[in-house]
């Protein structure tokens, strides 16, 4: 069973705004990112999405176009991913892991063997950047099958009608594309945000996490106002971009780039969403 309601019904009870870290699964090796799940729990990271590297990103940024370059160059596979996911969660059976990625890898592997493979590694949610709905075959059914949840994407240009049928295949909470870009772009039109994010709330009582734009305290706290939770992708993997080479034997490095994460947390926290 998912750990995703769960975990948003108890920050919505606490008031306090969901944080999901996004990180490149194997940047630069599979021990620093299992290393960094674990800290980024530490710092106060309510949920970890994990990036599933493919060499054609097409909706990220050049920051994490060249995380996934990083950790492609190192061997990661999809099934390594798996297995980082199944060594996370031998050490923390609370924490949602989500994986974040594109339809290739998952059609390689097979979707009856990736969505077992899921439920034996302890993930909760799946999202599949480029598979729109009538592509998507039996993969939404066989997720649901192991009670894995299927977490879809809504952007600014997304018609109401779509939402509907988005929101209707989605479960866990619901994905929303702050601006019209790719990931690292500077978030600027808020307003937009804001009447979109209300427009979706009449269709679902989803929770509704932002992404895409997010890159520090500011941002953070303005689009957790309009939404249930953030996401923090690009300004995240640019501190793992600067991390020394056999970054595990220096702790202190991994601490230092998930600290990102820990001055969101009390940002957040002091910002009156947590009651204690």
């Amino acid at each position: 069973m998912s750990r995703i309601a769960p975990c948003a019904a108890r920050a919505r009870e606490q008031e306090r705004g969901l944080l999901i870290p996004y990180l490149v699964a194997g940047d630069p090796d599979f021990a620093t990112t299992l290393a960094l799940m674990r800290e980024l729990v530490a710092r106060g990271a309510d949920m970890i999405e994990l990036g599933i590297p493919f060499s054609d990103p097409s909706s990220d940024g050049p920051v994490i176009q060249r995380g996934v370059e990083r950790a492609l160059a190192g061997g990661a596979t999809l099934a390594g991913v798996l297995e980082l996911a199944r060594r996370f969660r031998d050490q923390d059976g609370r924490t949602p892991v989500i994986l974040m990625g594109y339809l290739n890898p998952i059609e390689i592997m097979g979707y009856g063997e990736f969505t077992a493979g899921c439920a034996r590694a302890g993930v909760d949610g799946v999202l599949v950047v480029d598979m729109p709905l009538a592509e998507a075959g039996d993969l939404p059914a066989l997720l649901a099958g192991q009670g894995i949840d299927r977490i879809f994407l809504v952007s600014p240009t997304t018609a109401p009608c779509r939402a509907r049928e988005i929101i209707e295949y989605t479960s866990g909470y619901l994905y929303y594309v702050s601006l019209k870009g790719v990931t690292g772009a500077a978030l600027e039109d808020r307003e937009s945000v804001a009447g979109n994010i209300a427009g979706l709330r009449k269709l679902t009582d989803l929770p509704i996490i932002i992404g895409f734009g997010i890159r520090d305290e500011e941002t953070a706290l303005a689009m957790n106002a309009l939404g249930d939770g953030v996401i923090i992708g690009s300004a995240l993997v640019e501190k793992i971009e600067a991390l020394p080479p056999e970054a595990t034997r220096h702790p202190e490095a991994i601490g230092e780039a998930a600290e990102l994460i820990g001055r969101v947390r009390r940002a957040l926290d002091h910002d009156g969403k947590r009651v204690s």
